[in-house]
């Protein structure tokens, strides 16, 4: 179930947990667990049910844009290495033959450098959701979704 609400001047969705759980893809009972602990913000309606704003997910950032467990899977798993953090692009600077990808992950910010034709294929650009694969000492980046 999702609605809609305003809180500080923003309008959001709020979700049903086994749905945040699903977009984190984390358990159900993790999903309690962090609430407990306070590491994730939720919001109780009037029966003493939990929702989670939309805004909460994103900055966690596990979010990618498959609504299913299976298209996220697909979209962000096709590379065998475990480490993928996925954000948002901030910034794509070509110059020569390498590219200075930035990207926003959960408020902090990842920076790689690929080379301009890896980019240009990619076709990486400002507000796009990527994921930087973090393997050995290597940053590797990942476009996700259209």
């Amino acid at each position: 179930m999702k609605k809609n609400v305003k809180s500080g001047g923003k309008t959001g969705e709020l979700l049903k947990l086994r749905d945040a759980a699903l977009q984190l893809g984390i358990s159900f009972p993790t999903i309690k667990q962090w609430i407990y602990k306070k590491k994730i913000r939720s919001i109780p309606t009037a029966g003493g049910h939990h929702r989670i704003p939309q805004g909460e997910l994103d900055r966690l950032l596990f979010r990618t844009r498959g609504r299913t467990e299976t298209e996220r899977k697909l979209v962000v798993r096709r590379v065998s290495g475990r480490n993928q953090l996925v954000g948002r692009i901030d910034a794509v600077r070509i110059s020569g033959l390498m590219a200075e990808i930035k990207i926003s992950i959960g408020g902090q910010q990842i920076t790689s450098i690929i080379t301009a034709t890896s980019a240009r294929e990619m076709q990486l650009k400002p507000g796009q959701t990527a994921a930087a694969l973090i393997k050995a000492t290597e940053v590797m980046i990942l476009r996700v979704g259209s």
